[in-house]
This record gives C-alpha cells, sequence and structure tokens, in this order.
C-alpha cells in the first residue's frame, strides 16, 4: 500500500502539479500547505507517512524549522528547493532528510525518489528495532579507545561521533549501499573500514577505489575489465575491482569526482547488479556491497549538472557523516593520546605525555585537516621532542594565516549570495517598495513579477528588509 502524502509548497502551480503525479501514481495525497503551521495541523489530524517539504515557505517559520519537529516524531520528509545556497543547503542536510528533489523536476524524479525514501524510512525503523541491543557495544568500545581504538576504527566518545557509531552499528549488519559524508581528513576511510569488518562480508575482499586518482579514460577497465584485445594495449584480459571484490565490499572514494559518462554505468551496476568487461559479450552478475564517500556537497553537484540525480538516490540509501575535527574539540585529548602512543611506540622513544601548555594550543587550533592533519601534527612533533613531555607543538608557521585564509573563503560569496545582497540593499533604499515609480523592481531594471520571482528562489522575505 503507498503512502500518505502531505505536500509543503507555497506555490500553488507547483504542488498542484505534484499532486496529479502522485495520485497518477497511486498515492494517497491527504492535503497541501502553504505554510508550517497549516501543515502543523495537517500532520495533526491526517497523520501522514511522508512529507514533501519546500525549504522556503510562507511566514516567518521554513522547512528546516518544520523538519527539526519531523525528525523528532520520525516521519519521513524530503526536500524540495529551488535553492543552491550552499549554506541553506548544508542547515537541510543537516536535518538527515530522505531525500533531495531540485526544481524544476520531472515525474520520474519525483516517484524514484519517494520510492527511496519510503523503503530507507522502513529499513531505518526496521534496523533500529533489530539493533537496539548491539548500539551499546559500539559506544562501549569508543569511549574505551585507549585500549582497542582499531576495533571501530574512529576515536573519541563526543555525542556526534558516538551518533555516527550508532549509524555504523545499525547498517553494518545489512547489505545496504552506504554513503559516507565529510571534509577531507575526517576519517571517512576509517568508517568504510568498520563498516566492512562489522558485516558478514568481512572475510571477503575489501576493494578500495580513489575515483579522482583514475583518469578518465582508464577508470572504466580499472572498475570492470577488459578482454584481451578489446582497444589497443589490450594484450591481456585484465580483470577490474568489481570481479577483484565478488562476494565482499568495494570502496569508492571520491565518488563526487567520478565522470558522468562513468556514473551511467555504476548506475547500472546498482541496479542490475552486473557488470561488463569493455570488449565483453556477455554481463557478468556480481555480489558486492558499495560504500561510497566524498567530500563534496553532492546535492549542489546535482542542480549545477555535475552528479547524477538518480545515481545519488542509489548510492544515498544511508547517509552517514562525520563532522570536522573543529566541531568534536572534546574528542582531541582522546586523539592525541592514542597518536602519540602510537608513534613513540613506533618510533621508539619514551613519551608518556602532553604538557597542558600543548594540550592548550591543539584545542585552540582549528585543524583545517582535520583529523589526519593532528596526526601528522604530533608524529613531528614526537620525532623533535627529547625528553618524555611534549612540551612544544610545532604548528605550521603559515597556521594564523591559513586561519585567516580559511576565514577569507568563508567570506568569498556565490553568485546568488551576492545577487541576493544587491537585492536586499535596493529593497530597503526602496523601503521594501517593489511596484511603481522609484521601486526595487524599476531601479533594478526588471519586471516586478520577475523580481518577486528571483526574491522567492533566494530566500528574501519581507523581515530581511529593514
Amino acid at each position: 500500500m503507498n503512502p500518505k502524502i502531505l505536500i509543503v509548497e507555497d506555490e500553488f502551480i507547483v504542488a498542484n502539479d505534484l499532486r496529479f503525479m502522485l495520485e497518477r501514481a497511486g498515492y494517497i495525497v491527504c492535503g497541501i500547505a502553504d505554510s508550517v503551521p497549516e501543515a502543523r495541523i495537517i500532520i495533526n489530524k491526517e497523520k501522514p507517512d511522508l512529507i514533501l517539504l519546500d525549504i522556503q515557505l510562507k511566514g516567518q517559520l521554513n522547512g528546516i524549522d518544520l523538519a527539526k519537529q519531523l525528525k523528532e516524531e520520525q516521519i519521513a520528509f524530503v526536500y524540495l528547493s529551488a535553492n543552491s545556497n550552499q549554506r541553506i543547503l548544508e542547515a537541510a542536510k543537516a536535518t538527515e532528510p530522505y531525500g533531495f528533489l531540485v526544481k524544476p523536476f520531472r515525474e520520474k524524479d519525483v516517484l524514484v525518489t519517494l520510492e527511496i525514501a519510503q523503503y530507507r524510512h522502513e529499513h531505518w525503523l526496521e534496523m533500529s528495532a533489530k539493533n537496539k541491543n548491539i548500539h551499546p557495544h559500539y559506544a562501549d568500545a569508543a569511549s574505551g579507545t585507549a585500549e582497542n581504538p582499531s576495533s571501530v576504527g574512529i576515536i573519541g566518545n563526543s555525542e556526534r561521533i558516538l551518533t555516527v557509531l550508532d549509524h555504523v552499528a545499525q547498517v553494518a549488519p545489512t547489505d545496504t549501499s552506504v554513503l559516507i559524508m565529510g571534509e577531507s581528513g575526517t576519517g571517512k576511510e576509517q568508517i568504510a573500514d568498520c563498516i566492512h569488518q562489522l558485516s558478514y562480508r568481512k572475510n571477503k575482499p575489501f576493494i578500495k577505489i580513489n575515483c579522482a586518482a583514475l583518469p578518465a579514460s582508464l577508470i572504466e577497465s580499472e572498475l570492470f575489465g577488459h578482454e584481451k584485445g578489446a582497444f589497443t594495449g589490450a594484450f591481456d584480459k585484465r580483470i577490474g575491482k568489481f570481479e577483484q571484490a565478488a562476494g565482499g565490499s568495494i570502496f569508492l572514494d571520491e565518488i563526487g569526482e567520478m565522470p558522468l559518462e562513468m556514473q551511467v554505468k555504476l548506475l547500472r551496476v546498482l541496479q542490475e547488479k552486473e557488470i561488463e568487461r569493455i570488449g565483453g559479450r556477455l554481463p557478468i552478475k556480481t555480489d558486492v556491497r558499495i560504500i561510497a564517500a566524498t567530500n563534496r556537497i553532492l546535492e549542489k553537484e546535482i542542480g549545477e549538472g555535475r552528479f547524477r540525480l538518480d545515481l545519488y538516490y542509489r548510492l544515498n540509501v544511508f547517509p552517514i557523516t562525520l563532522p570536522p575535527l573543529r566541531e568534536r574539540k572534546e574528542d582531541i585529548p582522546l586523539l592525541a593520546e592514542y597518536f602519540v602512543n602510537r608513534y613513540a611506540r613506533k618510533i621508539g622513544k619514551k613519551i608518556t605525555d602532553i604538557s597542558p601548555k600543548v594540550m592548550q594550543e591543539l584545542l585552540n587550533y582549528d585543524f583545517p585537516g582535520n583529523v589526519r592533519e593532528l596526526e601528522h601534527l604530533l608524529e613531528r612533533s614526537i620525532l623533535l621532542t627529547k625528553g618524555a613531555v611534549i612540551k612544544e607543538i610545532y604548528l605550521p608557521s603559515i597556521a594564523q594565516a591559513a586561519s585567516l585564509s580559511a576565514l577569507e573563503d568563508k567570506n568569498i560569496k556565490t553568485i546568488e549570495e551576492n545577487e541576493r545582497d544587491h537585492i536586499l540593499s535596493v529593497l530597503k533604499k526602496c523601503n521594501g517598495r517593489i511596484w511603481g515609480s522609484g521601486g526595487a523592481a524599476e531601479l533594478l531594471g526588471v519586471p516586478p513579477t520577475t523580481l518577486n520571482s528571483k526574491m522567492k528562489k533566494l530566500g528574501i522575505k519581507k523581515e530581511f528588509i529593514g
């Protein structure tokens, strides 16, 4: 039975088109709301199974505000958005939606997204029920990092990391595809290792591929293999990574860098569970679990045409987001202790502690390179330390400049952000007036209707104009 769906969208035409699409496909549309208060009334009355939720809505509350409530109530939701503003997308992702639909959307995209969202939600509820007895084991392992940190692959006992470990515990025993997201150096590969080692495939191969490191001309041969004589220089048959990983797992690191033409072929592997060697005549069945990772915001890549929406849906069945080190600084002492013990033993030095001064310097530093940078800094400090205590931390001399540079980078605005700021400044000069002589539309040289549409797309509301 198809679920009851509530549409929360303040553009009548878009909402009506969605209603027709869903009803044609056999879904029950239990209501259309154009604001958060109206949506809450319908939710309380109709108890929808899934909600299509626009990010920008009428009134003071937006879709992200409603999403926080839906997450608490365990109601599945999929975002609708025409907005590619990075800050808004990051805030939306933090609410853990079951999918994104980028406007304008095709009927096929809507139906595929709903199917996957429904599957993910049911799967999550099922795994939560089955794995309640597993979760404490991993939490204990995480907090007991001094004894055996490698047992879970990542170190820390902060709330953010325990949440990640909880997600690993839920998904590892299944065959579900996993998408690991996070900045460079946060430990995405370690999490992939954990998932494989805690799965029933742990005694089978675990093949790792960095999609960014493979030339576009070689990636198909590397993944799927080729027959002898398939192309110039193919003197022997080659077995690809997917065949090498038979019965095990394959880790596709930096999946966001994969060329579009290869994304199509990977999608077929996910859908059909088979591959074709270059020059081969028959498809080859595969039994491989796919774990992918990226440091890119794939929703933004989709909006800009660099990543396929259908592949995103297939990979994003169970997303895991790793926090940067600057957002879990309470884990730095544990991490530092582990790396000091590890490298002191490896190098053969009797270093037992870190001075309070050095620890404070580490806690004050933002680590743009995340855990990997902390590891390298401590390894270098151990090499340079002569006593049993690290009394100086040799932070890069460019640390302050890098920090300022990072701040400047954050202040660099996209074209959309500059456009938004310019429209806001003109609106303020006109006291919020759009129409008529001397209105914002006239000053900007655009029709008032076009300006209204722009304001809607850029998330400009009247309360921003003061």
